[in-house]
């Protein structure tokens, strides 16, 4: 079962239990991916999907933020809630350890020299990377293995 196929029968089962926020955080994804389809006339994989979902977690984590800023934990928490939700949708993290050790891999494969080489580490990251840690915690692990 593919993934948007997996995100469809938790909808259903979303709307068959009367679940209205984790519902809604599910209708905000599949739209999210119909979107996407439509603006680039293609279908989807599993690899496209989970970058939209990290997209996502992205925006609710900017969110929380904001809404804490604010003074609005009501609003904080329902982001948190939509986090939760999506996070169900993502392949099992690495660690920050497993992180390191990757990333000092493509700085040796890429032949990096320092902190001018960030790019060139970021984008061979990324594709080696993506969907299997946060994009964030690559670039902290970057940095530090190009300025060290």
């Amino acid at each position: 079962m593919s993934l948007k196929e997996r995100i469809t029968e938790d909808m259903k089962a979303a709307m068959r239990a009367r679940e209205a926020q984790r519902l809604g955080a599910i209708r905000m994804l599949t739209a999210a991916i119909k979107q996407k389809e439509v603006d680039e006339r293609i279908e989807l994989d599993d690899a496209a999907v989970i970058g939209i979902v990290d997209k996502l977690i992205k925006q609710r984590k900017d969110s929380i933020e904001a809404f804490e800023k604010a003074g609005r934990q009501d609003l904080a928490d329902n982001e948190a809630a939509e986090i939760a939700v999506l996070q169900a949708y993502l392949p099992a993290r690495l660690s920050p350890e497993e992180i390191a050790a990757q990333v000092k891999a493509i700085v040796a494969e890429v032949g990096a020299k320092g902190p001018g080489d960030m790019a060139k580490v970021m984008g061979a990251a990324k594709a080696k990377l993506g969907g299997k840690a946060d994009m964030g915690q690559v670039s902290a692990a970057v940095k530090a293995a190009l300025a060290g």
